[in-house]
């Protein structure tokens, strides 16, 4: 059982014996000043205000528990998209010098690493699929050399890079796309579409 759930139980079971507690001791008090009316007014006041006491916190408590989740949420999605920009910015860099060299190589096995901390299972396997096909396109370089990537083999990386990206975008917005009633494999035909109109036009 998780540290927050504990918690809560414990406050629920204190808040529950508190309030039997405070029924008790007002009943009896209630039932003890039956001769004197304003004393029942007072004590009821009392037992008004401690209920309204015991909501308050109640309320109070749930709220703060939803906006710390909340925030947690946040810093979380920060982060994974922090990392996946990067992992773009990476291969956009490999793409646009033409070739790979040991330092591209290395920083890619570090963005692996990166990933296995924040992205879902679908991405992780999607970049599998990406990798594998980059590393028996692009032979690994010898040390202080780069290796070529030719345009054929350019064009086979991008097509992998888009069902990347479409893993990408369904970890990090997916539940936005279906509020808007947007099926996952529309946005996938979609964006490989996309990929196939620039890649033509190259």
């Amino acid at each position: 059982m998780s540290k927050n759930r504990r918690d809560a139980l414990l406050f629920l079971t204190l808040s529950i014996i508190l309030i039997i507690l405070s029924y008790l001791f007002f009943r009896y008090a209630y039932d003890f000043s039956d001769s004197l009316p304003f004393s029942q007014e007072v004590i009821l006041a009392f037992v008004g205000a401690i209920i309204t006491i015991l909501i308050t916190a109640v309320l109070l408590n749930k709220q703060t528990e939803v906006e710390l989740m909340k925030e947690e949420s946040i810093k979380y999605l920060d982060l994974k998209s922090e990392i996946y920009m990067d992992l773009l910015h990476h291969l956009q860099s490999i793409f646009l010098a033409g070739e790979a060299g040991e330092d591209d190589i290395i920083t890619l096995k570090f963005l692996n690493h990166k990933l296995a901390l924040v992205a879902e299972p679908n991405v992780l396997v999607q970049f599998e699929q990406f990798i594998r096909a980059f590393t028996r396109l692009v032979e690994a370089p010898d040390e202080h050399k780069e290796t070529v990537i030719s345009d054929d083999e350019e064009d086979i990386l991008m097509r992998e890079l888009a069902k990347l990206t479409i893993a990408i975008r369904h970890d990090l917005i997916g539940d936005l796309d279906a509020r808007e009633d947007i099926s996952l494999q529309r946005i996938a035909q979609q964006i490989r579409t996309n990929s196939d109109i620039l890649e033509d036009y190259d």
